[in-house]
């Protein structure tokens, strides 16, 4: 099953966020194929981050929360909020 992470960022946490980057990043690369696609979410006039969106794959709704609490971002207190929501891929999805 197919789930969305969205997350937004506590305010003034561009340093948190840099910071933990790089281990963000690993985090996400050593998850393999679990992970979809993804990315920081822009402020309206896109020169600041200021939150994540990920699409991953997971068994079930607690083994997607788990991952995103194990991700470095989420250890290092840096969102503000965080939603996960089962999702169904239509259009331009895998075996499409």
């Amino acid at each position: 099953m197919f789930f969305v992470i969205y997350c937004r960022d506590k305010p003034n946490a561009q340093s948190v966020r840099a910071e933990n980057r790089p281990a963000h990043l690993k985090y996400v690369d050593d998850s393999g194929e679990m992970v979809k696609l993804g990315g920081p979410m822009l402020c309206e006039d896109g020169a600041n981050l200021v939150g994540s969106m990920l699409i991953i794959e997971a068994a079930t709704l607690g083994a997607a929360q788990d991952w995103a609490a194990a991700d470095p971002y989420a250890k290092a207190g840096l969102f503000e909020t965080v939603s996960i929501n089962p999702w169904k891929w239509v259009i331009k999805g895998p075996g499409a």
